[in-house]
């Protein structure tokens, strides 16, 4: 299977989506003067053209794409050609409206933007197949091609007509009868058993509430049919190219994607990201990303696809990003795996909704600070490449994340609206990165043998395989801590006996689980050394078996486990505050044998060790100063330093020892 270091070839990739088609033919040979100043080696091109290269049904007009791609390759730039079927023409909808999607309230949703697509109209499909086919068979042979690039940010949901027979036929290859599906769904609640294939829809608008396992299916075969989408588009140009790798792009932590399912058929795991630059998280939300990302591929390198040199144009208020913060935000990628750093896009536009969306080449030109730094980071990324491409991270601990554990947990009957499971999954993250412990991801039924500590922030579903996993996992040693809200429902969403399944109660001590105390915005519960945040549990442990309590103190709750310890096994029924849950998990890791990768690191200052490389990472405005072991050479400056490094402002250092 073809990798991202087949189209790396030892050294970063660099560069972004090129979009040539909105600017006159002339501007394209100082849009490559540029990009050769900038140290850019790659561009994606096409992923918005369909309606140019067909402007009208069977016609092909490939004519600049052709002169493009020679550009390119004459001056040594690589393509990732994308095939344009995220933005259909206008034509395709007009005289195929079966081709457009319509929302939970029937409305369609017309042509004029992007993803207007029904990912099951068959139509639809055709065309996309269509124009794919043209592509790989036109380009194939081209020596500027270095990957292929399907679609692009996969988010359609479809409750339309179409959709409604594809739905059927997924639900009666996964229950096989009506009455296998009654039972799964539940539907004695509010008399809704079904006597006929046909009388199933997608959970379109209902007076009440939809019923939580249809609508925990929907998302599933949603996930599904787009990937169906994908497939077909990756094994038409897979046909032509086999030796070149396949990608699209995830955009991150999307609800509406199993994302474990879907990096298994990608050759290369690419991801969008725009953390905005007036989050004071925004590092740690970006190195959750990126831990993610990693782990989809397997711990191999990934590709960032996407992200802003600037400001975005889609948040309330779009602040651009101060300077350094573009360095500092592409360096973290590349330390946390990334073999290939991109934007959207080179050009800022001047049209289009897009147009105050930043480029790498804004609208002030290339006297501009926003060139200025990439040109900078060009430079330095060529420098390093060839140092940490294809090297690995290691990581002692996994944290788990499932996309049917999100879909379920997230209906709309639940306890809390108050808790929202990428909060809670970030909010450990933060407790962990903030002690400058790496982390990977691994889904609940993966081997976890390699981990010293797993760690479950918060999974309302969990398979009875999956349950299993976690049990020989700590039987065989290694430490497990949990979240509250986890082992509540099988994979239909029915909740299972006591209100948690028997068995995660027994691993954790935990006798009866009486009652779940959600609280509001804003409110707490006093614990023993800690406020505990979000949620509280009524839990009766197993008193001659647990081996440590932190008590909630006062109130309905006084007395009763915040937090219990069973052997190796961690039951945390609350969220501590962010400096609590830091404090715990550091405990439990280092209990566990796990280290941080440097000591002594002040806060804001990230540490990560890929391969025989150390990035560190100031996040912070202000310089500090870092302890270092032995003498270190910093690979971006060329400087060598002995027992400590001077970090600037949004400062960084590549270190090898």
């Amino acid at each position: 299977m073809p990798q991202l270091g087949d189209a790396t070839r030892g050294r970063i990739l660099f560069g972004g989506d090129y979009n040539p088609e909105q600017w006159p033919e002339e501007t394209w040979h100082e849009d490559v003067r540029l990009m050769k100043d900038a140290g850019v080696n790659s561009v994606t091109l096409g992923v918005f053209s369909w309606a140019r290269l067909e402007p009208e049904p069977g016609g092909r007009e490939f004519g600049w794409l052709d002169r493009l791609m020679d550009l390119m390759q004459d001056n040594g730039i690589g393509v990732v050609l994308a095939t344009p079927t995220s933005s259909p023409p206008p034509w395709l909808g007009r005289l195929h409206p079966e081709t457009l999607p319509r929302d939970a309230d029937g409305r369609i949703e017309w042509w004029g933007g992007r993803q207007h697509f029904s990912h099951s109209s068959a139509v639809y499909r055709s065309h996309a197949a269509a124009i794919t086919e043209a592509l790989a068979a036109r380009y194939a042979g081209h020596p500027a091609l270095t990957m292929w690039h399907i679609n692009n940010e996969y988010c359609t949901f479809d409750y339309g007509d179409e959709a409604a027979v594809a739905f059927r036929r997924w639900l009666r290859a996964k229950y096989g009868t009506l009455d296998a599906l009654n039972s799964a769904w539940g539907t004695a609640f509010w008399s809704q058993g079904y006597d006929t294939w046909d009388g199933v829809l997608p959970p379109r608008h209902a007076h009440y509430l939809n019923n939580p396992t249809h609508v925990l299916d929907f998302r599933r075969f949603t996930s599904d049919m787009l990937l169906e989408c994908y497939t077909a588009e990756r094994d038409i140009v897979r046909r032509h190219t086999p030796h070149l790798p396949v990608t699209t792009n995830f955009m991150p932590l999307w609800v509406g994607q199993d994302g474990w399912r879907w990096s298994e058929e990608e050759d290369v795991v690419s991801v969008d990201l725009y953390p905005d630059p007036r989050d004071p998280l925004g590092a740690q939300s970006a190195a959750l990303v990126q831990d993610l990302t990693r782990s989809q591929a397997h711990g191999g390198p990934w590709m960032l696809m996407e992200q802003a040199a600037g400001p975005v144009n889609w948040r309330g208020v779009n602040h651009p990003k101060p300077r350094g913060l573009n360095r500092l935000w592409s360096l973290q990628a590349v330390a946390r795996g990334a073999d290939a750093v991109c934007y959207f896009q080179w050009r800022q536009s001047r049209q289009g909704a897009e147009k105050f969306h930043s480029g790498m080449l804004s609208h002030a030109g290339e006297r501009g600070r926003t060139f200025k730094e990439v040109k900078q980071l060009g430079a330095e990324l060529a420098r390093i490449g060839g140092e940490v491409t294809d090297t690995h991270i290691t990581a002692d601990i996994a944290i788990l994340h499932d996309w049917n554990a999100w879909w379920a947990g997230a209906q709309d009957g639940r306890l809390s609206t108050e808790v929202d499971h990428p909060d809670v999954l970030r909010a450990w993250h933060r407790a962990l990165w903030e002690s400058h412990l790496t982390t990977d991801f691994a889904h609940p039924e993966h081997d976890l043998s390699a981990y010293k500590l797993v760690v479950v922030p918060q999974l309302y579903l969990l398979t009875d395989t999956a349950i299993d996993n976690l049990l020989a996992y700590v039987r065989e040693g290694g430490t497990l801590v949990s979240g509250f809200l986890t082992g509540i429902a099988d994979e239909d969403d029915r909740v299972r006996t006591g209100g948690m399944d028997a068995r995660l109660r027994d691993l954790f001590g935990i006798r009866t689980l009486h009652e779940w105390w959600p609280l509001d915005a804003g409110e707490t519960a006093e614990c023993e050394g800690f406020r505990g945040t979000l949620w509280s549990e009524e839990i009766e442990p197993e008193d001659d078996s647990v081996d440590e309590v932190i008590p909630y103190k006062g109130g309905e709750l006084d007395g009763l486990p915040a937090v219990l310890r069973r052997g190796r096994s961690w039951y945390v029924s609350t969220l501590p505050e962010p400096h609590a849950l830091r404090a715990l998990l550091a405990r439990i890791a280092t209990d566990a044998g796990v280290r941080p990768v440097l000591a002594g690191l002040p806060l804001g200052v990230e540490a990560v060790r890929r391969g025989e490389l150390l990035f560190l990472l100031n996040h912070g405005r202000e310089p500090v100063t870092v302890e270092l072991p032995g003498t270190q050479h910093d690979l971006l400056t060329g400087v060598s330093v002995e027992g400590e490094i001077t970090l600037g402002r949004y400062g960084a250092a590549v270190l090898r020892s």
